[in-house]
């Protein structure tokens, strides 16, 4: 398993370290990473590109280094009260109120995690957090399905059924816009509606 170690620091300035992240999630989600630059992220935090270099070896690794504290802030957010041995509708329900709320509190982390599970980057990656998804995910789909609970379905029909609809509600709310450009804002209670017909789908 390859995993990915970030350049240790050598030096720490706190509130300039969280301006540099926040500064270069801002321009990789507005940019991509072929647009991003370390000279554009010193400019845009308003720091030398030296000091860049105190904190990360260079552009690769700063990136890496994002991506892998999103995706563990992220990982332990999803599973936060969560058990695979849960029932159907419990587990399923814990797992989109976690979901939700991550993706709705840290909109710009997850823009970044989405462009980066699909840029050349995701194959130095560490790997463990989709090990500990498909642990935990796998493995509730399994005692739902053997539980009697849920059609046999393959991890990823299941996947598409199961969160689809949820992440849809969230990308809307972002947008601040649904179908045909009619404003939209995110409610619990379309999630409640969108979590029991995914229920009625899912369910033998």
């Amino acid at each position: 398993m390859f995993i990915y170690i970030c350049t240790e620091m050598r030096m720490r300035d706190e509130k300039k370290e969280e301006r540099v992240r926040q500064k270069a999630l801002e321009l990789i989600v507005k940019e991509g990473f072929d647009g991003f630059s370390m000279n554009k992220l010193a400019k845009a935090a308003g720091v030398s590109p030296g000091t860049l270099y105190i904190y990360y070896k260079d552009k690769e690794d700063l990136i890496l280094c994002l991506g892998q504290e999103i995706g563990k802030k992220m990982t332990e957010a999803t599973f936060k009260g969560f058990d695979k041995e849960m029932d159907l509708e419990t587990g399923l329900w814990i797992q989109w109120k976690n979901r939700a709320e991550f993706y709705l509190n840290q909109p710009l982390e997850m823009e970044f995690y989405d462009q980066l599970k699909v840029s050349p980057f995701k194959d130095k990656m560490d790997n463990s957090v989709t090990i500990k998804f498909s642990e935990e995910m796998g493995g509730f789909i399994r005692n739902a399905i053997n539980k009697g609970e849920a059609l046999s379905l393959t991890p990823v029909v299941f996947w598409s059924v199961a969160f689809a609809p949820l992440y849809n509600l969230i990308r809307f709310h972002l947008d601040g816009k649904s179908m045909g450009g009619r404003p939209y804002t995110f409610s619990e209670e379309h999630m409640k509606d969108a979590f029991k017909a995914v229920l009625r789908a899912l369910k033998v």
